[in-house]
């Protein structure tokens, strides 16, 4: 018996972004799975630097392949879903997984699946609606989270393109190790880079990364701002228990939610 695509693509529409109770833990489920498969990579990474074992890879990339086509399928465009950044990251997973004898260095790209994470809005809304924690606490999440990837995404490049250039990096972990003493401006000087394109790239996460990454620490700490334009001047960002406008000192109304539970 088969199954018709209109009827196909509704059923997946109602699971990727309708509101019921089993939609809901299908996206949940699926992001319980992409922490587990981010966890695996790192830590496979770090455990089987070589890539000699591949069936668990070749099981994630068919879960992986039948969700692409899934949100390909439940997309309102799907031409237009198949070049957003997302959907391009997902196809250089499932190679990195699916073609290990031509893509082993570039396998460790796959930790760019981690941009997925907190990136789906139908999730996000969700998730304000059910935790008045998470409504309290949405800015510094999304700037962890952030953090976190950042970090990530330029260790994997960090050993895409020093791990056959560079003795002292064979492992993701000694990337990561390299990337946190260059980002926190450390640097111990055990792992340093030796070639011109190592050196260029140290530059740029030096340069870029500095910056980005104290930024991301600074939203991470500072005390969470009310956002509540003023009507006088415009300042956005007031403090949760403000009264007057610090720039102006127009009287707010911030809305408040009450005693926390």
């Amino acid at each position: 018996m088969t199954v018709e695509i209109p009827a196909l693509q509704t059923f997946l529409r109602q699971l990727y972004f309708g509101h019921s109770v089993k939609a809901r833990a299908f996206r949940y489920g699926l992001l319980a799975f992409d922490l587990i498969t981010i966890g695996y990579f790192i830590v496979s990474s770090v455990l089987d630097p070589n890539r000699v074992h591949h069936e668990l890879d070749y099981a994630i990339a068919s879960v992986l392949t039948l969700d692409y086509f899934a949100r390909m399928i439940a997309a309102a465009n799907p031409a237009r879903y198949a070049v957003t950044f997302t959907s391009l990251a997902d196809l250089i997973v499932i190679a990195s997984l699916i073609a290990p004898a031509f893509l082993e260095n570039f396998a460790f790209l796959r930790v760019v699946r981690m941009l997925r994470l907190m990136r789906s809005y139908h999730l996000l809304k969700e998730l304000r609606e059910a935790s008045s924690w998470f409504r309290r606490n949405e800015e510094i999440m999304q700037s962890a989270v952030n953090l976190v990837v950042f970090i990530f995404v330029v260790t994997a490049i960090v050993f895409v393109v020093e791990d056959d250039r560079n003795e002292n990096i064979n492992t993701y972990l000694d990337a990561l190790y390299f990337t946190v003493t260059t980002l926190t401006t450390t640097g111990y000087g055990d792992i340093t880079m030796t070639d011109s394109v190592g050196r260029f790239m140290t530059v740029l996460i030096m340069i870029f990364g500095v910056a980005l990454f104290l930024r991301l620490v600074q939203t991470i700490f500072r005390p969470s701002k009310a956002q509540v334009s003023c009507p006088d001047c415009g300042l956005s960002r007031h403090d949760t228990d403000a009264v007057h406008c610090k720039h102006c000192g127009r009287v707010l109304n911030i809305p408040t939610e009450g005693a926390w539970e």
